[in-house]
């Protein structure tokens, strides 16, 4: 069987993507900072910040799969703000300088990205992978990021970084935080309800990787994005008509969402569309191709 390496495993995402891989037949191993008592998957601990990896983890890797990385939907105090870079940037630079040691040379080298390397910017613009990375903190965290994954060229690896939209899911996630106030009956639009919200299914996201894993002629960036363009607004409106709920209250001003989240607030005020064509260029067909078809099964 051919070893399939994952950091960030145990995440919504990395659940998922591994159970997937295994099903099909490949050897999946992961990187943790701690053992799990209960796992299918053999596990060796990492600690980057110290430069550790625990012997045998790297030897016979086919492809390696870098998910790891803090969540951005934590306050983005000047400390966090490092530990987001740090957990995505610095990690993926000692793996590869692992490999370059112990000359270990993966057929794929799968990171993850985000489509805030183009900014939160509200506008009729759509981006495709061509545009240029924004000058914010996302577009120079995701910019550094896919610059280290990158690298692994130098080790004969074929590179593909995902851009991945806000993920929906059926528990946990985005999703649970959007349907909390609404279930409440306290759900509100967001600032003016203008700003795009590009968004995934994760069966999408999942089958997108395993596109990657198998797919030999997939390389570079591309974008993990539905093709349906909502607003906050329309979003808003349909988890309410999913949950049975209506949108009663006013919209939730802009300066009260700036005080709440700080800088942090420009996810919740801004937002870009997000070309999916290169994806589906590439042969791929989303099953959740719409946002009512995506709550129809995440919500009901």
């Amino acid at each position: 069987m051919k070893k399939i390496l994952i950091s960030g495993a145990t995440g919504l995402i990395g659940k998922k993507i591994a159970r997937k891989l295994y099903e099909r037949g490949y050897q999946v191993e992961i990187l943790v900072r701690s053992k799990p008592e209960n796992s299918d998957f053999r596990s060796y601990i990492w600690d980057y910040k110290n430069g550790f990896l625990e012997v045998g983890a790297l030897d016979n890797t086919y492809i390696f799969i870098h998910l790891a990385g803090a969540s951005i939907s934590k306050r983005w105090t000047e400390s966090y703000k490092k530990e987001v870079y740090s957990s995505r940037i610095d990690s993926a630079q000692f793996i590869y300088e692992e490999m370059q040691k112990r000359k270990i040379y993966p057929e794929a080298v799968i990171s993850s990205s985000a489509v805030g390397i183009y900014g939160q910017t509200t506008s009729q613009q759509i981006f495709t992978e061509d545009d240029q990375p924004a000058n914010d903190f996302l577009g120079e965290v995701c910019k550094d990021w896919e610059e280290k994954a990158f690298q692994f060229h130098k080790l004969g690896s074929r590179v593909v970084c995902i851009r991945t939209s806000t993920v929906l899911s059926e528990k946990d996630g985005a999703l649970e935080v959007l349907k909390k106030p609404i279930e409440l009956n306290v759900g509100a639009v967001l600032g003016n309800g203008e700003q795009y919200f590009p968004w995934v299914h994760i069966d999408d996201l999942v089958n997108i990787y395993f596109k990657a894993v198998e797919d030999v002629s997939m390389t570079g960036a591309y974008n993990a994005s539905a093709p349906d363009f909502i607003t906050n607004e329309t979003l808003t409106k349909k988890i309410a008509s999913h949950l049975g709920k209506k949108i009663w209250l006013p919209n939730i001003p802009k300066f009260i969402i700036k005080t709440f989240l700080g800088e942090m607030s420009v996810l919740a005020l801004e937002g870009s569309r997000i070309s999916s064509k290169k994806i589906e260029n590439a042969g791929f067909k989303f099953q959740y191709n719409n946002l009512d078809k995506a709550l129809s099964d995440v919500i009901n």
